[in-house]
């Protein structure tokens, strides 16, 4: 990315923060009939889904998204060339080229950029970014680091020279570990990667000589950085955080901003579509980039397309996120719809079962609300079909039997709401919360046979 030129179109999408919804959604719908014409002239499995459902070339424009045909991840792997809009590209040889090349080699055939999903079991399922839909990714990414920010603080910041340390996953092509690297180069700065498998005293080194100034990776990560702050370890003059990859719970958010005295950004963001949204106010939600996407939700199933993408167009493609959309009203700050409620994947959901078979469940967005003082992080375990426990961090030991009383409490009330006065409930203190050793990531629910 030229720097010049990252700017200036970075200039040119910012302005849309400025637009009213109406002009939002018709800018949304003008991209929408390009990728859909473009999508049925140019892959065999767009076209043929169209027709199958009753939709021809002249129909598109009248014909709302909604009676488009859905597809998943399955319908990805297994029609893969079909849904490719250009010759020669086949997901055998992508795979190739994934186990065989390294990082270095970017580009598939010296002009794609591939992401590979991030899960630890199955088969890796592949995205495809040409040039022009890697570049708009990355101005989504930029815009959403430097959220809240005019291009006068932003060329400000820019001069003052950022020092970016990202802490992920960083030993395969995820695409948030590709995408920040190159949007930084964007935008001149400067970068290290920690993986999150490296050993603590090698961050340390690493950082001290480094120095950063903006911390950017999974919060798990960040919060590890954030205790090493609070022992003494690190000195970070810290002006901007982003969180990503994982959700942010509020406790965790609280407990970062009053380690590092900072902002915290939390980015949203799918190997489907690398740039979906941004929360800076937990109050206002997850702000949704409809300049860039589309998101559907229906009958609970969220529903994905990406209207920058035309390689691999992704229309009405099914992810397992869970939220709750809001549009923007009169009094919004911005004219993006709001994912209320953000937080994990159907996996995330607690089932219980009664004596008598009944099946109830909890949703993730019942239980990721806890902001207690002294309660730094959380995770849930299921023990079995009517008991489960929350493993939990704490900042200072001598907290424990507050924290414990305000979180049955809390618990207590969302059991009872939701009918689950037979499910058991404990809390156990744990002396730290880990990410999962896979993934890098950490998971809300762990299940009864998995470790703490």
């Amino acid at each position: 990315m030229n720097y010049i030129k990252t700017l200036f179109d970075l200039w040119q999408l910012k302005r849309n923060e400025k637009k009213t919804a109406e002009e939002i959604s018709s800018l949304q719908t003008k991209k929408l009939k390009r990728l859909l014409h473009y999508a049925y002239e140019h892959s065999t499995y767009y076209r043929n889904s169209f027709e199958r459902a009753g939709i021809t070339a002249d129909m598109i424009d009248s014909t709302p998204l909604s009676a488009f045909p859905v597809m998943d991840k399955s319908v990805l792997m297994s029609q893969f060339e079909e849904i490719i809009t250009v010759p020669n590209l086949t997901q055998e040889e992508i795979r190739s080229f994934d186990e065989k090349e390294t990082i270095d080699k970017k580009l598939f055939q010296d002009k794609y950029h591939i992401v590979h999903s991030s899960g630890s079991t199955g088969t890796p399922k592949y995205f495809v970014y040409d040039e022009s839909a890697w570049n708009s990714m990355l101005l989504g990414i930029v815009r959403g680091a430097l959220w809240n920010m005019t291009m006068p603080e932003i060329i400000r910041f820019l001069i003052h020279g950022p020092r970016i340390v990202y802490i992920a996953a960083t030993d395969g092509r995820y695409g948030g570990s590709m995408a920040v690297g190159d949007g930084v180069n964007g935008v001149g700065a400067k970068q290290i990667y920690l993986d999150i498998n490296t050993p603590l005293d090698e961050w340390i080194n690493t950082i001290k000589e480094f120095k950063p100034n903006m911390i950017i990776g999974y919060p798990s990560a960040v919060k590890i950085l954030a205790e090493l702050v609070e022992k003494g370890d690190l000195d970070l003059k810290v002006l901007r955080i982003v969180t990503c990859g994982e959700p942010l719970g509020a406790s965790l958010r609280k407990y970062l901003e009053s380690v590092f005295g900072s902002d915290v950004i939390n980015f949203y963001g799918a190997s489907e579509s690398l740039s979906l949204g941004v929360e800076s106010n937990p109050k206002e939600g997850m702000l949704l980039f409809d300049d860039m996407n589309i998101i559907e939700i229906q009958n609970g199933e969220m529903y994905l397309t990406c209207l920058y993408n035309f390689v691999q167009p992704l229309i009405r493609y099914r992810l397992s996120d869970q939220l709750t959309l809001k549009v923007p009203t009169a009094e919004s700050r911005y004219p993006f719809t709001r994912a209320v409620g953000l937080l994990g994947r159907n996996e995330d959901i607690l089932w219980f079962q009664d004596g008598n078979g009944k099946q109830e469940f909890l949703h993730p967005l019942a239980v990721e609300g806890f902001c207690i003082e002294g309660l730094r992080d959380y995770q849930f375990r299921q023990i079995s079909p009517d008991t489960f426990e929350m493993l939990a961090e704490v900042s200072d030991s001598t907290l424990q039997k507050t924290v414990e009383s305000e979180v049955l409490r809390q618990m207590r009330d969302i059991l009872r709401g939701k009918d689950l006065n037979y499910v058991q409930f404990y809390v156990k203190f744990v002396p730290e919360i880990l990410p999962d050793p896979g993934t890098g990531k950490k998971r809300l629910i762990l299940t009864d046979m998995e470790a703490a």
